[in-house]
């Protein structure tokens, strides 16, 4: 699950060898850290050979609940814009490229949905 917030972006997974632990991986330590503001005690853990350099190991429920808090935040009404206002210019262009090269699959969807 990759998710894009106004805090930061995150990509979780399940464990492989923990069924009740879910890997919530970022891209920068900010990002990860950012997530304590949901899961107090959090311990990011730094794998700089990694895809996802960050990480964090915690259980699905705390998953669950930070998503929770997370989406019970939401208070604008563009998305991007907050993303500007909250992290900056530069983290809203990225988000911005995200958002157009999704934007293919709706032209590939076509006219009647298929």
């Amino acid at each position: 699950m990759w998710l894009l917030t106004t805090q930061g972006f995150y990509s979780a997974v399940a464990h492989r060898e923990e069924p009740d632990t879910i890997i919530v991986r970022a891209r920068t330590k900010g990002d990860i850290e950012a997530l304590r503001a949901q899961i107090p005690g959090l311990e990011p853990v730094e794998n700089a050979g990694a895809d996802y350099r960050w990480r964090a190991f915690i259980t699905r429920e705390q998953w669950r609940d930070a998503v929770t808090e997370l989406i019970e935040a939401i208070d604008y009404d563009n998305f991007k814009t907050a993303v500007g206002e909250r992290q900056g210019q530069e983290r809203a262009n990225t988000y911005h490229h995200v958002w157009g090269e999704l934007m293919s699959l709706q032209r590939e969807d076509g006219p009647d949905g298929a």
